[in-house]
């Protein structure tokens, strides 16, 4: 328990910060909501239509109405869950190894813990840091759609958002802490995590607009939690079941390598 209120404690200036950081993103993309809707209700979608077919797939052109101010933020949600995945991939790679990045880590291992106590306390304060995150992220979104949408329903899709970016949280910080446990040196285990992530939306920006790449789309945590699936299409009960076999399968090598290797101290 001491290790979590560390944790926390330690994170708290940063999280401040991201918490910001989100609101900023929010309010200026919903900004030019307002800015669009002032033109008149069809003018962003014939803007958005004037784009190269590649660009109108990736952003669901055809498929969000964009002069609805919830389906405006669900494309939106596509850099809302790029900017969360990049706080949990690098809460994830730093928080099980900052130890060993200031060299304080022999003043963690003499405390009467094993490692898989210290990786669990570091966890549930991981994972706490995410829930305040993403609580700030479900405020300051609901607020501003409240504002723009004039009485219209979008609290339902706007939950099915919000459950699937704290799974999208869950899995980076998985893949931060994996890395984690397998390296040495803190800075490649940030490095690695945040190799993955890029590598990740990558291939889930060219599933999108290359057609015969859709085979791909299981190789990307971000189009497991597509807000086109999520809310205009069929979703797969697939992609639950293989985050939780990668979310499961990530943990169990970090507990496994983080417990068996040489500390930097």
């Amino acid at each position: 328990m001491n290790i979590y209120k560390r944790e926390l404690k330690a994170h708290i200036k940063s999280l401040i910060i991201w918490c910001g950081a989100m609101a900023f993103l929010i309010v200026a993309g919903m900004g030019k909501y307002s800015a669009g809707a002032a033109t008149g209700p069809a003018s962003m979608n014939e803007l958005m239509k004037d784009m190269p077919e590649s660009l109108q797939n990736l952003f669901g052109v055809g498929l969000f109405d964009l002069s609805i101010a919830f389906e405006f933020f669900a494309i939106m949600y596509m850099y809302i869950m790029l900017m969360t995945a990049v706080h949990a991939v690098m809460l994830g790679s730093g928080i099980i190894s900052k130890e060993e990045r200031d060299k304080t880590a022999e003043f963690l291992l003499v405390k009467p813990v094993s490692r898989s106590q210290i990786v669990t306390s570091k966890l549930l304060a991981a994972v706490t840091l995410q829930l305040v995150l993403l609580a700030s992220t479900f405020a300051v979104s609901y607020g501003i759609l409240t504002y723009y949408s004039k009485g219209a329903d979008f609290t339902s899709g706007l939950l099915k958002l919000m459950i699937s970016i704290f799974a999208i949280q869950l899995l980076f910080l998985s893949v931060g802490v994996f890395f984690a446990g397998i390296f040495k040196k803190p800075a490649k285990s940030a490095a690695a995590g945040t190799a993955v992530l890029m590598g990740m939306f990558i291939i889930s920006v060219i599933v999108d607009i290359v057609e015969k790449a859709s085979f791909l789309r299981y190789l990307s945590f971000f189009k497991y939690y597509d807000a086109k699936d999520i809310l205009k299409r069929e979703y797969s009960p697939l992609y639950p079941i293989i985050s939780v076999v990668f979310f499961t399968a990530l943990l169990y090598a970090a507990y496994h390598f983080y417990k068996r290797r040489d500390m930097k101290i």
